[in-house]
């Protein structure tokens, strides 16, 4: 057996298409993880500018006066 895998990982044909299959499986794995975050950036902002509207919501709906935010509100109710 160690006759064998000596003789493999001395010829350099074989050695270079190891070389070759490492090297893809670790570029794969390298852009994998750069989608992946990319994907939770991207999924951050858009929580990020949800939470910004929601914000403004709140404020708006704050400023209003007692009976006007009940108004304004009854139509979100469901019922």
């Amino acid at each position: 057996m160690t006759a064998l895998l000596s003789s493999l990982l001395s010829n350099p044909a074989i050695l270079g298409v190891l070389a070759s299959v490492i090297a893809a499986l670790g570029w794969g794995f390298h852009q994998r993880l750069a989608g992946a975050g990319a994907e939770r950036a991207r999924q951050a902002a858009s929580e990020a500018a949800a939470r910004d509207i929601a914000d403004r919501v709140d404020n708006d709906i704050g400023t209003l006066p007692g009976e006007a935010a009940r108004k304004e509100l009854k139509s979100w109710a469901r019922g």
